[in-house]
C-alpha cells in the first residue's frame, strides 16, 4: 500500500511534534543521530558489575534537597551514573553547569539533548555558596556541550572557579570540560585566566568508533585540547577517561593510552560502559577484572601519574582520591 503524499509546505506528524527547545532523552534523542543505534542481544551482567546503593543514614536525600534549593544540576543525576547512591550518600557530587540540555546527541550518554536555555548569571554564585555550605574539600565541575556559545562556555567555567575560590579558598577544583570544538583558542585564552587544579576532558572511546559514539566530536581535536592546555599551564595536571564495551579491542585501548601520553596527559580513568536504556548503544562486551588490571599496569608503565581503572570507575568517581594520589 502506498503512503499518502505530503502536500508542499506540510510536515509529518513526527516533524510537527519535534520541539527543539524541549529536553530529549532516550529514543527522542538518539533517533536523529546520523549513524543509527543497532540493537544487539542484551548481555548478562557478570558478577563483578555491582552498583552500590545509598546506605541507611546517608546524605543522599539531603544532597538532592540542597541541589534543588540552589537550582543546580549534577551529572550524577542527568547521566544516570550508577555510582550516584554511593557518592551522594557520602556527601559528594559532580556539579553540571550551563543547564541540562546538551547540543550534542552522543548515543552512549543519558544527558538530554535540546536547544539550551540562556546561561543563568546567578549560577556561579549559587554553585559557590552550595560548595561552601557543603564544606567540600574537592569538587568536580562539568557541563553539557554548548556549541551555541562563542566561547563554548569557557567564561562561565571561569566565573564558577572564581566565585568558588572566593568563598572556599582551600577547595580544590577539577573541571571536566567539553571539547570547545571550533573555538579552542578562544576558550583556552579564557581558561588561562583562572585555571583549575585539574583539567579533565574525556576521549571516551577509540578513534574508530567516534562517528558512531561521538557525533560532532573529533579524536585528534580532543587530544589537542589537553596538549595545548598543558603547554599553557604546565603545572596543572591533565586527565582523560575511556569507556570499554562499545566494540573496541584491548589493543585499541592501549593505542589510545599511548596517544594520551604523547599528548602530555597525566591521569587516566577507564571504566565499563553500561547502557542507560535500550535506545542507547548496546554493551558489546563486559571487560574482565584481569583485563582492567592489565590496563592499569600498562598505564603506569607508560608514565601516567595516576590510573583509576575498573568496571565501576567513572571520570569523577573518587576524583579527590585520584588527584591526591597523583600529588595534587
Amino acid at each position: 500500500m502506498s503512503s499518502t503524499p505530503i502536500e508542499p509546505g506540510k510536515t509529518t506528524a513526527s516533524e510537527a511534534a519535534y520541539d527543539p527547545t524541549a529536553k530529549q532523552k532516550s529514543q527522542a534523542k538518539t533517533s536523529r543521530i546520523p549513524i543509527k543505534v543497532v540493537a544487539a542481544e542484551r548481555l548478562k551482567k557478570p558478577e563483578w558489575i555491582r552498583v552500590k546503593t545509598a546506605p541507611a543514614g546517608s546524605r543522599f536525600y539531603e544532597i538532592k534537597k540542597i541541589l534543588r534549593e540552589h537550582n543546580l544540576y549534577t551529572v550524577c543525576e542527568e547521566a544516570s551514573c550508577p555510582n550516584i547512591g554511593e557518592c551522594f550518600g557520602k556527601g559528594t557530587a559532580t556539579f553540571m553547569i550551563m543547564g541540562d540540555k546538551c547540543t550534542r546527541r552522543c548515543p552512549f550518554c543519558d544527558v538530554g539533548h535540546g536547544r539550551p536555555d540562556p546561561l543563568d548569571v546567578d549560577e556561579p554564585m549559587n554553585l559557590a555558596r552550595t560548595i561552601a555550605a557543603m564544606k567540600l574539600n574537592y569538587v568536580v565541575i562539568t557541563s553539557v556541550d554548548r556549541d551555541d556559545l562563542l566561547d563554548g562556555g569557557a567564561k562561565h567555567y571561569i566565573e564558577c572557579i572564581q566565585k568558588t575560590r572566593e568563598l572556599s579558598p582551600k577547595t580544590q577544583i577539577e573541571v571536566l570540560v567539553p571539547d570547545f570544538r571550533g573555538r579552542l583558542d578562544r576558550a583556552l585564552d579564557i581558561m588561562d585566566t583562572f585555571p583549575p587544579d585539574v583539567m579533565n576532558h574525556n576521549l571516551e572511546t577509540v578513534p574508530r568508533l567516534y562517528k558512531q559514539a561521538r557525533p560532532g566530536a573529533d579524536y585528534m581535536h580532543s587530544l589537542k585540547l589537553l596538549q595545548e592546555f598543558k603547554k599553557r599551564q604546565p603545572k596543572v595536571p591533565t586527565k582523560s577517561g575511556l569507556m570499554v564495551g562499545l566494540g573496541e579491542t584491548d589493543e585499541e585501548i592501549l593505542e589510545v593510552m599511548r596517544d594520551m601520553r604523547a599528548h602530555d596527559i597525566d591521569m587516566l580513568t577507564i571504566g565499563q560502559y553500561l547502557q542507560p536504556s535500550p535506545h542507547h548503544l548496546p554493551v558489546l562486551r563486559y571487560v574482565h577484572p584481569d583485563t582492567f588490571k592489565m590496563f592499569e599496569e600498562k598505564a603506569y608503565e607508560m608514565g601516567f601519574s595516576h590510573a583509576a581503572v575498573g568496571a565501576m570507575v567513572r571520570s569523577s568517581y573518587h576524583a579527590d582520591q585520584q588527584a591526591h594520589a597523583a600529588g595534587v
